[in-house]
């Protein structure tokens, strides 16, 4: 079964679009914002500054996050910048064309509406966040400066040196916790969402589960914002933190909410290459070394073995600048990621098990000095060293692909709320900015637009029907909720098998990446998705979860993650396998041109694919919402 969705985009120019949203907000007076409660699920850029800004006007805001601190949201791992329209070089840039090239950069498959109020927003985040104190890069003359990132050929990305997203995290947290301390925002750390609480067709609470002591509460409200960011770590090896998961956004998923283009996952071209089974993450070394890196391997297999000093340089295969000479080193990570596998694939990769490329700073070192480079880089190089034990100075960096970001997520309409009345979804945790593809240094400018900007002006919208409407959490439907999550932890701690839940999950994550990784066929997903429930199955009947449900433990944790991944994973393969296009990462390798690029079916394809939960054990419904392009042609995506 086939249904047609409607984002309800208001009408009208493009430019028009945003600006007629914001008296939103006037619709709530603000006596009437104090007695409104609010949840927001999640602490990192997106989750921070939705509550902060909710805060600060007034509402009572309770924010969630499983970490610690909000600190300590996967946020801080941004390295290499965020994206704006200043046009500070003079070197052609506006709103328009970063508009444009983020439509490009997800390969036509993302809401053009959408994205062009992000780029309009892109400015004012700068602005926002240089007021709160963040230490952004400097020209000597004092203006703020910028480097370029993949898939544009202006400098357009502002940064502090390799530790972005960490400064934007700080100064997003400084103005949480001035909320914090007047009284609007409640935070409650170290504390997981574990199932979404409907009420009469509308979202108004969460069951949670104290990860400090076990202890389940039910908290209810007058809407929910989920900023819990994506689901990379279904791979099992990504570069996400170990904590991140897709358990807040499944749980919605199985109450109602749509998943929209689930198989939408990036893979980044330059992260640290695996070196062994032991590794339970991999790490990212940020795109903007490709400002100045060039990335290489040996023309002949015989000397991928040898030093890299001892390869003359004619005996070199800058591949990316022979293959896309308008962009380089710096083509969009969809594209750089495949070509990296190409070449290891024809035995030409170079470090353990021929799966890596070089990154070489040689010529910039020698061009601009090595100083120069430790200003713009420094952190990133001590990184490496660190977990490689080599000087980037000295000899390349050795970078492979790995799982990176997700595009897709819960299915929002253009005020950012799902199919579920009350559901909100920013950041990472929808679908709704990239497509097919995440361009660098977009992800921390979704996340802040998002949440300073876009939430704040949409969510009133809703708000002004709910006065007097919240429900009591001793209601029906939260009894009802918190039993299900009783009964399905008491589940996972009766098993009593014998396998970890590392493995499972490390199997799980393999067979996604060999079947639904950076390359997908037919046959691989068919057999991907009849060996996932038989792995599923297996969980079920002999996972090892140790510990109670009364106390700390991280086991229990785990498990119920893991379990969501064994689910997910499935639906995953689903859309992959329903999508028979190729379409910016997502690379079906029966539908590409005569080059080895991806072919996209326009006719067929150009929609989002959103899929509706329809009960244990039965096929997911799948919706389509069509995307118009009224200002954008689309074309034949060429980075060459």
């Amino acid at each position: 079964m086939i249904g047609t969705l409607d984002p309800k985009i208001p009408s009208g120019p493009l430019a028009q679009k945003w600006r007629n949203h914001r008296d939103h907000l006037r619709l709530v007076s603000p006596n009437n914002r104090r007695k409104l409660e609010i949840i927001v699920v999640g602490s990192g850029l997106a989750g921070g500054s939705a509550a902060a800004t909710l805060g600060e006007l007034g509402y009572r805001v309770k924010c969630f996050c499983f970490q610690d601190s909000p600190r300590r949201a996967h946020s801080i791992a941004a390295q290499g910048g965020i994206n704006a329209a200043k046009n500070y070089q003079n070197d052609g840039d506006s709103v328009y064309r970063l508009f444009h090239d983020t439509i490009k950069g997800g390969d036509f498959r993302s809401r053009e509406a959408n994205v062009y109020r992000l780029a309009e927003i892109a400015n004012n985040i700068i602005d926002q966040c240089v007021a709160q104190g963040v230490p952004f890069a400097r020209e000597y003359s004092g203006y703020l400066a910028n480097r370029s990132f993949g898939g544009a050929q202006v400098s357009r990305t502002f940064y502090a040196r390799g530790q972005t997203g960490q400064q934007l995290l700080l100064g997003c947290y400084q103005a949480l916790c001035r909320q914090i301390a007047a009284g609007t925002v409640r935070m409650f750390p170290q504390t997981e969402m574990l199932d979404l609480v409907i009420v009469e067709g509308q979202a108004k609470g969460i069951i949670t589960r104290s990860l400090h002591s076990g202890n389940i509460d039910r908290h209810a409200a007058d809407a929910v914002v989920l900023a819990t960011g994506g689901y990379g770590n279904v791979f099992y090896l990504s570069t996400n933190a170990r904590g991140c998961n897709v358990t807040a956004t499944y749980r919605a998923y199985k109450r109602g909410a749509l998943f929209a283009n689930p198989s939408f996952t990036q893979i980044h071209p330059t992260c640290i290459p695996v070196s062994g089974e032991h590794q339970s993450k991999l790490t990212l070394m940020s795109e903007s070394l490709r400002n100045d890196g060039r990335v290489w391997v040996p023309k002949r297999k015989e000397d991928r073995e040898k030093a890299p000093g001892e390869i003359p340089e004619a005996d070199r295969d800058y591949y990316l600048e022979r293959k896309y000479p308008s962009y380089g080193n710096l083509a969009p990570r969809d594209i750089s990621s495949r070509a990296a596998k190409e070449v290891c694939d024809e035995g030409r990769g170079v470090g353990p098990g021929g799966r890596g490329v070089y990154l070489d700073f040689a010529d910039a070192i020698k061009r601009l000095g090595g100083e120069t480079i430790r200003e713009r880089y420094g952190n990133l190089f001590e990184v490496y060293e660190k977990i490689t034990g080599e000087d980037a100075y000295e000899v390349p960096m050795r970078i492979y692909p790995a799982v990176h970001y997700t595009m897709g997520g819960l299915w929002v309409d253009y005020d950012l709320m799902c199919n579920v009345p009350g559901l909100f979804v920013i950041g990472e945790a929808n679908f709704s900015d990239h497509g097919a593809n995440r361009l660098g240094a977009s992800a921390l400018m979704q996340g802040l637009a998002d949440g300073y900007f876009v939430l704040p002006n949409t969510l009133p919208n809703y708000l002004t029907g709910q006065m007097g409407k919240r429900p009591s959490p001793d209601s029906p439907e939260f009894l009802k909720t918190e039993q299900d999550v009783r009964a399905r932890i008491e589940r996972l701690l009766k098993v009593n098998g014998t396998r970890s839940l590392d493995s499972f999950h490390r199997e799980l994550g393999l067979l996604l990446w060999e079947k639904c990784g950076m390359s997908r066929h037919e046959k691989g997903l068919r057999e991907a998705l009849q060996k996932i429930p038989e792995l599923r199955e297996e969980f079920w009947r002999d996972v090892r979860v140790l510990g109670s449900d009364e106390d700390f433990n991280q086991s229990l944790e785990r498990a119920g993650r893991v379990a969501d991944f064994l689910e997910f994973a499935e639906l995953m393969c689903e859309d992959a396998l329903e999508r028979d296009e190729s379409a910016g990462a997502h690379f079906r390798e029966e539908h590409q041109t005569p080059d080895g690029e991806a072919l996209r079916d326009d006719e067929r394809h150009a929609a989002v694919f959103a899929w509706e939960f329809q009960g244990d054990g039965n096929p997911p419904k799948l919706h389509r919402e069509p995307l118009r392009f009224e200002t954008v042609h689309l074309t034949q995506r060429s980075y060459k």
